[in-house]
């Protein structure tokens, strides 16, 4: 099992209400599924998200990764677990502007305190992956919103990460350039990585293997995908 979670909660206080976003979520997640978890705005997805990501940790409840209780870790067990485990892409891109191509995706390799000529070599690996290997010293504003997603895909993952996370990977995209990432996505699975994506877009949700609809902080189904 690569991640288990049971009866998971999460309350945010607000003023001097305690607000619940996740209630009682049990959730498992093998090793090379694909998976989409989607739900309106103010549904939970997100702070699902968050938890998945290390990014946040739970009011009550488990979360496991490969046997491993996240939910007990500290802050730089966390920040440690999301940089070797868990690879990262944002609506956004989240690219440093001042860098090119193949500095970005290096960034993870440099926490990870990885050789400079082990960094290149993992970085340009990492882009050929994603058909970028002609870009590298491009800077993200002399690429695409395609090419900069793939930047970003690229970088999530150069540390060979246990999942792949994305939070609404084609928002900022248009249609077709969306298409080309979602079979991006589906070839990254192909090739054997665990990919979850976070939407709102049914659209979306249907290049998924398994869809995990949520509402009101509960999951209300769980079904794989007879696409």
């Amino acid at each position: 099992m690569l991640i288990e979670i049971k009866n998971l909660s999460k309350n945010y206080i607000m003023g001097e209400l305690e607000v619940p976003a996740l209630i009682d979520i049990n959730l498992q997640i093998q090793q090379n599924e694909y998976v989409a978890i989607m739900g309106p705005s103010g549904s939970g997805k997100s702070t699902l998200m968050n938890i998945l990501g290390c990014l946040d940790t739970p009011t009550s409840g488990e979360y496991l990764f490969k046997d491993k209780d996240v939910s007990v870790l500290d802050d730089d067990d966390l920040s440690t677990m999301r940089n070797k485990e868990i690879g990262f892409v944002f609506q956004n891109f989240n690219l440093l502007p001042k860098l090119n191509a193949l500095q970005n995706v290096e960034m993870p390799l440099i926490y990870a305190g990885i050789r400079s000529q082990e960094r290149k070599m993992l970085a340009l690996e990492s882009l050929n992956k994603v058909g970028l290997s002609e870009r590298t010293h491009h800077k993200p504003s002399e690429l695409s919103g395609g090419q900069r997603q793939r930047v970003a895909v690229a970088r999530a993952l150069v540390t060979k990460p246990g999942i792949l996370l994305a939070d609404e990977p084609t928002g900022a995209l248009d249609s077709k350039t969306g298409e080309e990432i979602m079979a991006l996505f589906k070839q990254l699975h192909q090739d054997g990585n665990t990919i979850i994506i976070i939407t709102h877009e049914q659209e979306i949700a249907n290049h998924a293997n398994r869809i995990i609809h949520i509402r009101d902080g509960k999951i209300y189904s769980d079904n794989v995908n007879n696409k």
